[in-house]
């Protein structure tokens, strides 16, 4: 697997897996989902908001996710890994609020109750990183599942048209199936909240909002060999320019020493040879 230019992916998947393969080990999965009735409104167990993205429960989504993370790869390494994990940032805490809080307000009183459930996983930001991916990546070819077998696919015929890029939407709508209408509830508001990032829908201090540089690995300090370099360089240029203009130097006997043509210079090596 190559994550060249994408340390926050790399980082994504890594804990993902970690987080997941721990919370089995110990067994405390139990800790990583939402049951409103039970937690918000019996226990008040408000923390769980926080966490309930920090892993999934069991390894197939576990699989899927780090799959789709993955081939999203391209959004960081177009954008930078520093806005990218603000990107992330950004949309894990209000995806962290908002979905709880849909389900708690409205979907759970309309459905009596029936809807109460929010399974463990970050689906909501990888919704919202499919968002960014789905408008900024553009697809390399289109291919035609025809839906007869009678004639051959053309462009005009019957049929499911597909990108390069259908399969990785695939693999991201399979998290999102795996234990709706929960997983689903998360997926849609993750592509909402992706969609408005995007547009600047959201607040500006959000959308301008930057993780601290040395967070991504990006430090600005000063390596004194190099710039000492440059700068003897650069002090030799001006030197040069200095004497092309004045067209005479002197050198360290105060004798002048003026500038010599090519074919001067070629003279000397020539007599230095014999």
């Amino acid at each position: 697997m190559s994550f060249t230019n994408a340390p926050v992916t790399r980082t994504l998947v890594l804990g993902l897996v970690t987080f997941s393969i721990t919370a089995s080990l110990f067994d405390v999965k139990h800790y990583f989902y939402i049951s409103i009735g039970t937690h918000i409104w019996r226990y008040r167990q408000l923390w769980r908001i926080f966490t309930y993205q920090l892993c999934y429960t069991n390894s197939s989504e576990v699989l899927f996710s780090a799959m789709a993370l993955y081939n999203m790869r391209a959004i960081e390494q177009l954008w930078g890994s520093r806005k990218y994990a603000s990107f992330v940032v950004v949309t894990s805490l209000l995806t962290a609020v908002i979905t709880p809080l849909l389900l708690t307000v409205f979907l759970r009183p309309l459905s009596f109750g029936v809807f109460d459930f929010l399974p463990a996983g970050p689906t909501p930001i990888l919704f919202a990183i499919v968002a960014q991916y789905h408008a900024i990546v553009p697809h390399t070819y289109k291919y035609k599942v025809a839906l007869s077998t009678g004639a051959p696919a053309t462009l005009e015929s019957a049929g499911l048209t597909f990108s390069d890029k259908s399969a990785r939407y695939l693999i991201a709508f399979q998290v999102a199936l795996f234990q709706w209408p929960g997983s689903l509830l998360g997926a849609a508001v993750g592509w909402v909240v992706g969609y408005l990032w995007r547009n600047e829908m959201l607040p500006g201090a959000l959308t301008q909002w930057r993780v601290p540089g040395w967070v991504v690995g990006i430090r600005i300090q000063k390596r004194s060999g190099e710039f000492e370099g440059l700068q003897r360089r650069l002090e030799g240029e001006s030197g040069s320019s200095t004497g092309t203009t004045s067209g005479v130097q002197t050198t360290a006997e105060g004798e002048p020493n003026r500038r010599r043509t090519m074919g001067q210079q070629l003279m000397d090596e020539v007599r230095g040879a014999f």
